[in-house]
């Protein structure tokens, strides 16, 4: 699967892909219109297998997309581990979860285990913000809760917590002039984003919040005061209130600046997703613990700063948890898994689907 290129928009031909891999285990297919609303070539793809008993709904839920570069992946297995030759990611992140899905599901046919109803939904263009969950097409869900498997680290670890984020955007608008002959008539849009910039509290804020300058562009030539700057930044906080405190810091910081120079900014924070947290108590946890208890893993409650489809499944009313499946250092040409890992994953999905609930 990781030979077949499919970055951010351009999932189509792995989804014509696992389209056969589901259909030839029973599942029937279909594709929602989320890849026109983010201008991709292909929708989420979700596939259905009806029950062979009385049980809840289950959906196990995997993203498509890759990070860059991704073209002609060669995947290479030594001493029990998987990765690339080194010229690009391997695409574990997230195939792994793909192919454990996949060979979980087998698992359970090839023993004739009853089950309920089971889903696999299959997201686009997670990697550029969660656009697939967040242009799915929710009549098409059966299942109330969702086993994302998209986690880097051990096995056995449950994300229970993830941040929301915003994302945040400044213009400022400075006043050009040459800045040989009459700089005084100018001001700086460079010097203004600077003295708002100095002022913010960034990074770790604390241990629930943190928030980055991303992106900073403008000026047009070393002898022309810069007329304009702009300004792409974040802030993520495990507390949404939390993150409406950090955002509204760093609007005051641009706005404060531009005030002092005697000019204008303009300033949008858009909440790009809502925090979640789940506890042992929720019903999808206690699942994945009997799950995981049934293989001899440990199972551990973790909270993340990163975001991930959990972050839409949980606002939307579908409770989601997202679960380590052994993969390191993803987004980065040294990405990794073990053989080891991946087959346990096959069997984390055996066995959740052996305690489905309402099953016994």
């Amino acid at each position: 699967m990781v030979k077949i290129s499919s970055p951010s928009r351009q999932e189509g031909v792995f989804a014509a892909y696992a389209q056969a891999e589901l259909e030839a285990l029973g599942f029937s297919v279909e594709f929602d219109g989320a890849g026109a609303k983010a201008g991709g070539n292909t929708g989420n793809l979700i596939a259905t297998m009806p029950g062979s008993m009385e049980a809840e709904p289950l959906m196990f839920c995997c993203h498509m997309d890759t990070v860059t570069p991704c073209v002609d992946i060669q995947p290479v297995i030594a001493h029990g581990v998987i990765r690339s030759d080194g010229t690009t990611i391997l695409g574990g992140d997230d195939k792994a979860g793909i192919a454990a899905v996949l060979e979980g599901v087998r698992r359970i046919q090839e023993r004739g285990v009853k089950h309920g109803l089971l889903q696999v939904l299959l997201t686009i263009c997670e990697e550029v913000g969660m656009h697939g969950a967040k242009g799915l097409d929710y009549s098409k869900v059966k299942a109330k809760q969702v086993f994302v498997l998209d986690g880097e680290g051990h096995l056995g670890q449950i994300v229970v917590q993830g941040p929301a984020k915003d994302t945040i955007k400044a213009v400022v608008h400075g006043r050009t002039a040459h800045a040989g002959l009459n700089p005084e008539r100018g001001v700086s849009a460079i010097q203004v984003a600077s003295r708002a910039i100095e002022r913010m509290k960034l990074l770790r804020i604390d241990a629930q919040t943190t928030a980055n300058i991303g992106t900073i562009s403008g000026g047009a030539a070393t002898n022309i005061v810069a007329e304009r700057v702009e300004i792409t930044a974040e802030a993520r906080s495990l507390v949404n209130e939390k993150l409406d405190v950090q955002g509204a810091h760093m609007k005051a910081c641009f706005e404060l600046a531009a005030k002092e120079f005697g000019v204008t900014v303009d300033v949008d924070i858009e909440r790009s997703y809502a925090a979640f947290q789940l506890t042992d108590s929720d019903p999808v946890v206690r699942h994945c613990i009997a799950a995981m208890k049934s293989l001899g893993l440990t199972p551990e409650l973790v909270s993340t700063g990163g975001g991930s489809d959990c972050n839409v499944f949980n606002a939307g009313g579908i409770t989601a948890v997202d679960l380590a499946i052994g993969m390191t250092d993803v987004h980065t040409k040294e990405e990794s898994i073990t053989v080891s890992d991946l087959e346990m994953s096959a069997c984390l999905v055996e066995a959740l689907i052996e305690h489905q609930p309402g099953g016994a």
